[in-house]
């Protein structure tokens, strides 16, 4: 257990911080696994109203930081393929 003023103040913060990226990690994989389903079966209409969502969810993590900007670019041109393919 921390002992001083400030460890105590970061173990605040690291608390709030992993409820806020546990939160992030959800969404994130929700929404991808959400798509790929989609894909998968065979739903090419659901997956195509359901991309932009996808790509918008990916964008904003990238902006608060929870991924990189290069990584959601990746992945939002893989999952694209995925449909392309199709």
């Amino acid at each position: 257990m921390p002992r001083t003023k400030t460890a105590k103040k970061e173990l605040r913060k690291n608390v709030r911080r992993r409820a806020q990226n546990l939160s992030r990690q959800k969404r994130m994989r929700t929404s991808v696994k959400t798509y790929q389903k989609l894909v998968i079966a065979g739903d090419l209409d659901g997956a195509r109203a359901n991309l932009p969502q996808v790509m918008q969810t990916l964008d904003k993590l990238a902006k608060v930081g929870y991924i990189k900007r290069g990584k959601a670019d990746r992945m939002k041109s893989r999952l694209a393929k995925k449909l392309k393919a199709k």
